[in-house]
């Protein structure tokens, strides 16, 4: 089995129930949705035509010279969509090297047969009927003002509101209006995608 990646990089987590822990990051190619500015409220930037093809042993070879020898445990799969990528042979061959694995998906496919994960993030971007998880370590909603709160079907211990974001920066009244959002519903917790505020990769 290949698998098609974009890049392979060492930073911090930026968002939700993780973030700030240090973590290599495997971004695979490809999507199966398309969001748009006017659709969803952004632009995406997954690329979806390039991208180089590795088998498990050479992708974990490029994780180890990527994060230089730093403890870090964990590999976060992201996208595009890791779930159409993801199987159970790169998952194996991860926790044989000692890693913990996150994925971050947007929810519209299930978990392959077999696969699981020490922390499923989902970040949904099409209506709650058409999600295909069951459950998710945490939630997490872009929202711009205006929103309601969301009512998901995906069980979760943590969910969060993200404010939308523009060209020229975060959106303020879509931030004031996640931060009402959250005071009114204390079970919501405001994430700021802190990668962004600060420009961390």
């Amino acid at each position: 089995m290949s698998y098609v990646v974009n890049e392979v990089f060492h930073s911090l987590q930026g968002e939700g129930a993780r973030v700030g822990e240090v973590s290599t990051f495997v971004r695979f190619a490809g999507c199966n949705l398309t969001c748009k500015v006017e659709t969803h409220g952004f632009d995406c930037d997954t690329e979806f035509v390039g991208g180089r093809k590795m088998d498990a042993d050479q992708l974990l070879a490029e994780v180890k010279v990527v994060h230089a020898g730093d403890p870090a445990a964990w590999i976060v799969f992201t996208g595009g969509e890791p779930l159409l990528q993801l199987d159970l042979t790169l998952v194996l061959a991860c926790r044989e090297a000692g890693y913990k694995i996150a994925v971050e998906t947007n929810g519209s496919l299930p978990m392959p047969e077999g696969v699981t994960v020490d922390w499923l993030a989902c970040s949904p971007k099409v209506a709650e009927h058409a999600l295909r998880l069951e459950r998710a370590d945490e939630l997490r909603y872009v929202r711009f003002a205006g929103q309601a709160k969301p009512r998901p079907r995906i069980q979760a211990a943590h969910h969060y509101l993200s404010p939308a974001w523009t060209p020229l920066g975060v959106d303020r009244k879509a931030l004031a209006w996640c931060v009402e959002l959250c005071k009114a519903n204390p079970d919501w917790k405001l994430s700021l995608q802190t990668h962004k505020w600060t420009g961390i990769r």
